[in-house]
C-alpha cells in the first residue's frame, strides 16, 4: 500500500533552525518532538528539500513544524483502511 503524506501548512508556532554538521530529520525529530519517528514530519514540512535523505543540507535554514497533533491527525486519516 502507498503511504499518503499531508500537507503541512505553515504556523506562527513552526520553528527554524540552521542545518549542522550532525542534523538529520530523525534526530531533530527526536530533539524537538521526543520522537525520533516522526522525522518525516519535519522532511514534508520542507518539501523544497531531497526527500529521499535523510540528511538535510548543510547550512540550509529548514522549518521544524510544530502543530504534531494535527499533522498525525490527518496522516492517520489519509491513511486509514
Amino acid at each position: 500500500a502507498t503511504v499518503k503524506y499531508p500537507l503541512i501548512p505553515k504556523s506562527i508556532n513552526d520553528i527554524y533552525v540552521l542545518v549542522g554538521e550532525s542534523d538529520r530529520f530523525d534526530i531533530l525529530a527526536q530533539n524537538y518532538y521526543g520522537d525520533s519517528t516522526l522525522w518525516w514530519i519535519i522532511s514534508a514540512g520542507n518539501p523544497q528539500l531531497n526527500q529521499m535523505s535523510m540528511f538535510p543540507p548543510l547550512g540550509v535554514q529548514i522549518r521544524i513544524p510544530m502543530n504534531v497533533g494535527a499533522v498525525i491527525s490527518q496522516f492517520n486519516k489519509f491513511n486509514a483502511i
